[in-house]
């Protein structure tokens, strides 16, 4: 008994001498750090470990978004002041995102199609207190290579010869774009605003790159409630970055000097072939309301501010149905007479525009493309003006899918191979959502620009587009908002 008593007290003995070291070692209160490694209460210090990165070796990144590299390690660190981190060569900057997160900045702008070697050497990132190194870290990565045109065939300028230096600028930005990304537009509400650009905005954090303003009040202007030789609406979306688009819903008279106007040819007795004839009403209408136009686009004009115009569109309605009918008629006044009559309204106003001084426009013409049913309709070609009169081909499309926007683009690219082509309206029809452009855009419908109508009551832009649509477009990458707007 006295062996084990003997024992029992050197144990304590033993265990009161090795207390404070127990006590140290099992402790680990005040050490806050990541390592995995255990180097707590300062005894020893923490192995830096690069644990993720927002750029994968051998990536494929797009030139121009990738402006920066993050870099997320095990342990709080901070980069050293002038430490050695390059790219390609070039010494580039790392700031702190986070306690244990870098962010390594690209100030490069990057080339397409290009590869390039990111180095961070030993000592550039280091813990909180500078006792430990980060890892040597090098990174291989490529760009994306430039998309080629969609045609090459495209036209290098205007049609009009007589240009002004801002629709030239604006015509090669479009052709610089066009296969490579689409730019966004907006009606406006109705005519002579940015109402809904802004509804945009609101809903999505970004404004449409364009906006589309309609000529269709002029009759009245200037009146208390549309004036539209007061160009300011137009002049601050210019100024805010924003490229202008211009339409006409061309009002007519329902009756000669009556008040009341239309567009639609079986609510009035305007005829188009007699605006040809001097001396009509028809004829002295029609003129009366170009010069009406012709003075704010001269405003627009002196102001330094070109502009897409679209005058007299979906001219052919349904007057291509192979199967004709009572329904098969035009839509619009200007088609009413038939494909000559409206190639001749075509070329009198282009004409007519030159004579008056008129050339910071982008003419742009809409085609029907079989009404998106070629075994019911035929093609509208016999509506074209020409390839002297019109820079762009445009197609107007509600309630379609991506396939269908895909196989339009493809056959009227195909048809006016020298001229960009854009989706000149788009929005709900048929009972159904116009495909999503993110989708469009990877059937191969690469619009140049796509423009969404007004009014459709889909979503809080109050637009034909829902918010889950637009919310979409906007953050795309293949879609071109105000912001980015560069010519």
């Amino acid at each position: 008994m006295k062996t084990k008593h003997y024992l029992h007290l050197a144990s304590i003995l033993l265990m009161s001498l090795c207390s404070p070291y127990l006590l140290t070692a099992c402790s680990g209160g005040d050490d806050d750090s990541d390592d995995p490694n255990g180097g707590g209460g300062g005894t020893s210090n923490p192995t830096i470990v690069l644990r993720t990165q927002s750029i994968q070796e051998g990536a494929e990144v797009d030139a121009a978004t990738t402006t920066v590299l993050t870099l997320g390690y095990n342990t709080t660190v901070k980069p050293v002041t002038g430490g050695d981190i390059t790219l390609n060569g070039t010494k580039v900057q790392a700031t702190s995102n986070s306690k244990t997160k870098m962010d390594v900045d690209i100030p490069l702008e990057l080339e397409e199609g290009k590869s390039y070697t990111l180095k961070v050497a030993k000592g550039a990132i280091v813990s909180s207190d500078g006792k430990s190194e980060a890892p040597a870290f090098t990174l291989n990565f490529t760009t994306k290579a430039k998309q080629q045109p969609v045609n090459p065939d495209i036209a290098s300028a205007p049609v009009n010869a007589n240009a002004t230096e801002a629709a030239k600028s604006l015509y090669t930005y479009f052709k610089n774009q066009y296969g490579q990304k689409v730019i966004s537009s907006v009606m406006a509400d109705v005519n002579w605003n940015t109402k809904l650009a802004e509804k945009v905005h609101t809903l999505t954090g970004k404004y449409p790159a364009m906006n589309c303003f309609d000529f269709i009040h002029i009759c009245y202007s200037p009146a208390n409630w549309i004036d539209y030789t007061n160009i300011s609406p137009v002049q601050e979306w210019v100024n805010a970055g924003g490229i202008v688009q211009l339409m006409w819903h061309f009002n007519v008279p329902k009756k000669n000097s009556e008040t009341e106007v239309t567009c639609t040819p079986e609510e009035t007795d305007f005829r188009t072939s007699n605006v040809f004839t001097e001396g009509s009403w028809e004829n002295k209408w029609f003129y009366e309301q170009m010069d009406k136009v012709v003075d704010v686009m001269l405003k627009l004009q002196d102001a330094g501010i070109a502009a897409t115009w679209r005058p007299f569109h979906e001219a052919a309605g349904n007057t291509t149905a192979k199967q004709q009918a009572d329904w098969a008629k035009a839509w619009f006044w200007w088609g009413y007479d038939g494909a000559d009559t409206y190639k001749r309204l075509w070329i009198t106003m282009y004409d007519y525009f030159q004579q008056k001084g008129v050339n910071n426009l982008i003419w742009i013409w809409t085609t029907q493309n079989y009404n998106g049913d070629s075994e019911k309709y035929n093609q509208d070609t016999d509506w074209y003006p020409g390839d002297q009169y019109v820079d762009i081909v445009a197609r107007d499309l509600y309630g379609r899918d991506a396939a269908t926007n895909g196989q339009e683009f493809t056959e009227i690219q195909a048809t006016y191979p020298n001229k960009m082509v854009v989706l000149g309206e788009c929005g709900y029809g048929n009972g159904k959502e116009q495909g999503k452009i993110s989708d469009c855009w990877a059937s191969g419908a690469k619009w140049g620009h796509f423009m969404v109508w007004y009014q459709g009551g889909q979503g809080s832009t109050d637009t034909m587009c829902s918010d889950a649509w637009w919310t979409n477009a906007m953050s795309s990458d293949e879609v071109i908002t105000r912001d980015e707007v560069k010519f």
